[in-house]
């Protein structure tokens, strides 16, 4: 190995191998962590269970940076078994990695630990940077248990003792990107169907950000040692739903889309097996320490965003 060896835990999913793809040509080097390694895979991949030590922790040992994705997906419904799942896997992996840190004699630089901008207030007015701090729930998007892993999951960090190395809490928006089964291909096929009006209301703002700015914002949090603690991984211009879905539509060239009421949306969620706080729950987030710092965006809008994902996919 050639590069910085960076440390990706959850690697083998949609973001860990979109980061690992943009960091290894500039002179990272990646190991994945992951609980199924594979022998063919493009990075080095080291068996880890997300909860206790193992051999993995040596590969921490002179490390320059972790990156903490490990989390099982939201995007299901909320049984009294896949909340603990759920909390669980996000609480645990964070506190191992900050035992394994803790242990070394030459720690990571850097600890970048997932998190969410779920954690923020359901609001239609002002948006929230990372200065805000209500945290509070809203009965009637059903939020409550998806804050509650939010909080959990940046006192883990928090509260783990890793003096040599600096810990930021990503709390990142939806990521926009061609990955099948992703969010951006699933609102393209309902949009090109006719089926693109807005959700519910459509007024609940949807915080975002496109692939190629979330992996260089991570690199930018990397070089950049100032930035530390909750950074809101999102673009500057959050939308409605309503604008989301319409700007959906003018990029896929079709001129209508029927609505979803949310008694619908409901219906849908629980055929599908998910929740309707994903679609309803108002995210109005925005970069303020990624601003400040600098960063400039390649996307900054969505209807940009969009476009690009546009081509892509038709390549």
């Amino acid at each position: 190995m050639n590069g910085r060896r960076i440390l990706i835990a959850g690697g083998s999913g949609f973001l860990g191998q979109l980061l690992a793809n943009f960091l290894q040509p500039r002179e990272w080097d990646p190991v994945v962590l992951t609980r199924s390694p594979s022998a063919t895979a493009k990075f080095k991949e080291l068996s880890w269970d997300g909860r206790t030590p193992g051999a993995w922790t040596q590969a921490l040992e002179g490390a320059d940076a972790v990156i903490n994705l490990a989390g099982r997906s939201v995007n299901c419904r909320s049984t009294p078994e896949n909340k603990r799942l759920i909390m669980d896997s996000r609480v645990d992996s964070t506190r191992v990695i900050g035992q394994a840190i803790a242990q070394c004699s030459e720690p990571p630089c850097v600890w970048l630990n997932a998190s969410t901008a779920t954690i923020y207030k359901h609001t239609f007015d002002l948006a929230h940077d990372e200065t805000s701090t209500d945290f509070s729930p809203t009965p009637e998007v059903k939020d409550k248990f998806s804050v509650e892993v939010a909080l959990a999951w940046e006192k883990a960090l928090d509260e783990t003792q890793v003096p040599q190395t600096r810990k930021v809490a990503l709390r990142t928006t939806l990521v926009l990107g061609t990955v099948e089964g992703g969010v951006f291909r699933i609102l393209r096929r309902l949009a090109r169907a006719g089926l693109g009006g807005k959700m519910g209301s459509g007024q609940q703002f949807v915080s975002w950000i496109h692939d190629a700015d979330f992996s260089r914002a991570v690199e930018w949090i990397l070089e950049h040692p100032k930035l530390s603690g909750p950074v809101n991984l999102g673009a500057p211009h959050p939308l409605t739903n309503a604008e989301m879905m319409q700007t959906f539509r003018r990029v896929c060239g079709v001129p209508f889309g029927l609505p979803a009421a949310e008694w619908m949306l409901e219906v849908g969620a629980f055929v599908l097996r998910t929740e309707t706080e994903l679609l309803l729950k108002s995210r109005r987030v925005v970069p303020g320490k990624l601003v400040a710092s600098g960063f400039q965006f390649e996307f900054p809008t969505l209807e940009k965003a969009l476009r690009d994902l546009e081509v892509r996919i038709r390549r």
